[in-house]
């Protein structure tokens, strides 16, 4: 079972259903790919891709092969010797092997519209997967403290007009100022509200207003891992599971995924994750050699479902 319908969790599914393993993914759909615009980074898409098509795609593929694509919150795990008991919205089944998929949730700034800025490239999240595309732009960075200087830095060698906006309430480091200052960067202190002006972000700072072409947040981000974490299964000091090089937690069993491991939020790199925990999965269960007189036919996702819930 699959808790999570990223990029991460979708491709573990197909890889599983590939390896003629029943699977179900859980989506709340709240995936942090279905807030990109379009990306440019990902292989195979020259031309770019959005997080929704990309995430349709993966959700086409994945039932092709009879996986049951939940929309229902799994709240607990609770182990079960062998494997997990999964509560969710909708009842609970059994599951031999879990794997965590369910990434990070970004922190938002307060800003009517966000939505639509978001939707139209205003504002942005991931800096390595979109900064080319800001080449030579007015860009603002948001946030207060460490990683948001280093975002500011980051983003110079995209543009020579980066601007680090602080928000009000938050005196700064010295060694921050200073790293950001030595590399040519701007900076704006008590930074109190942001707004769309159609195609720019304002800020404003007091009486002072500044225009950017777009922004990037820096305000932290929340690791979903408490469903793993509340079972036991060891976390860094960011929250994130800690993994092997299976990508299996501390609990026999389960495994993890994607954002929710790693502090490189890439759905390349979660589709790696994938790919190792899935076939490590398949490895772990009992051979399941196929009969001669079996059919060809592709479960349907409803009957996988069902396998599922009565195993």
């Amino acid at each position: 079972m699959i808790i999570g319908g990223g990029p991460a969790g979708l491709t573990a599914a197909v890889y599983l259903a590939r390896y003629h393993r029943r699977v179900a993914v859980f989506d709340a759909g709240h995936s942090r790919a279905r807030y990109i615009p379009e990306s440019h980074n990902y292989p195979g898409f020259p031309d770019g891709v959005s997080g929704e098509t990309l995430l349709a795609n993966l959700v086409a593929q994945a039932t092709r092969y009879g996986v049951a694509i939940v929309g229902s919150t799994v709240r607990s795990l609770r182990q079960a010797h062998p494997g997990f008991r999964v509560l969710h919205d909708q009842g609970e089944l059994r599951a031999r092997f879990v794997l965590v998929a369910t990434g990070i949730v970004d922190t938002p700034p307060v800003m009517d519209g966000l939505d639509a800025a978001i939707a139209d490239g205003l504002v942005r999240y991931c800096p390595v997967c979109d900064a080319y595309e800001a080449t030579d732009k007015r860009i603002a960075v948001y946030g207060s403290g460490r990683d948001a200087a280093a975002k500011a830095k980051f983003m110079r060698t995209y543009s020579a007009k980066v601007t680090w906006l602080r928000p009000s309430g938050h005196d700064p480091c010295a060694e921050d100022l200073h790293t950001v200052a030595e590399a040519g960067i701007a900076i704006v202190n008590s930074v109190d509200k942001l707004q769309r002006e159609g195609p720019r972000i304002r800020a404003l700072s007091g009486a002072n207003a500044y225009l950017f072409d777009l922004i990037y947040p820096a305000l932290g981000c929340d690791v979903r891992s408490r469903v793993a974490s509340d079972l036991g299964a060891a976390v860094t000091n960011d929250g994130c599971l800690k993994v092997d090089e299976h990508q299996r937690t501390s609990i026999e069993g389960l495994y993890a995924a994607g954002d929710v491991v790693s502090d490189l939020h890439q759905i390349s790199v979660a589709t790696g994750h994938a790919a190792i925990a899935a076939t490590h999965i398949h490895k772990s269960l009992p051979p399941s050699p196929r009969d001669s007189s079996e059919g060809a036919t592709v479960p349907s996702a409803h009957s996988t479902y069902d396998q599922l819930h009565n195993a």
